[in-house]
């Protein structure tokens, strides 16, 4: 998926499941581990999170971050059904009806007003910007996963089952099966080894 064909709710809730990830030696690395991390993901996502460029995580934020993330990946396996889901959720993902509540209960800490936004090069683009003027970090990314999985995108998401990823991503084609060529050339490799296991 390119960054610039999605919504920004849509690459927001995206990049915040995908602090999951592999970390290229068949495990699973969580850029999320600390509030060092949360930071650095918060600094790095300023288009898209208004009014965080000088933001530094603590504690309490790391938790609630993580939280939410948890619900969002629960949420997503539940969207790419009857799909399996990322192998790095399999194992332990929330119940349904938790997930739901942690993310509505996260997305009220801050209401929000439409803003329409219209640069010359583009169409108009409608934002949420927080009635306070210092939102709530975990509410902003719980509205962008309720905008994203209530939206036409959801029906694009699909866990990536390449060997050791365990990332979600959006189909962007009829024939897309992974979430980047690597994975594809991955799962080649790994089906080409199993035949000629099964062959010997």
């Amino acid at each position: 998926m390119q960054a610039s064909t999605a919504p920004a709710d849509t690459r927001l809730a995206l990049d915040l499941a995908l602090t999951i990830r592999h970390d290229g030696n068949g495990g699973v690395a969580d850029d999320l581990a600390d509030p060092i991390g949360l930071t650095a993901w918060v600094r790095a996502h300023a288009d898209a999170l208004p009014d965080t460029a000088g933001h530094v995580a603590d504690d309490a934020a790391l938790t609630a971050v993580r939280d939410l993330r948890a619900a969002v990946r629960a949420l997503f396996a539940h969207a790419v059904r009857p799909g399996a889901p990322s192998p790095a959720d399999a194992a332990r993902l929330l119940p349904v009806p938790e997930a739901l509540r942690r993310l509505n209960a996260a997305a009220a800490r801050t209401p929000t007003v439409p803003v329409l936004r219209w640069p010359e090069d583009t169409g108009p683009v409608l934002h949420r910007r927080p009635v306070p003027d210092d939102a709530d970090l975990t509410a902003t990314l719980a509205q962008a996963a309720i905008s994203f999985l209530a939206g036409p995108d959801r029906h694009r998401l699909r866990a990536c089952h390449a060997p050791r990823c365990v990332r979600y991503f959006l189909k962007d084609h009829p024939r897309q099966e992974w979430c980047k060529p690597s994975c594809g050339n991955r799962a080649r490799v790994a089906r080409h080894h199993e035949r000629h296991k099964q062959a010997s």
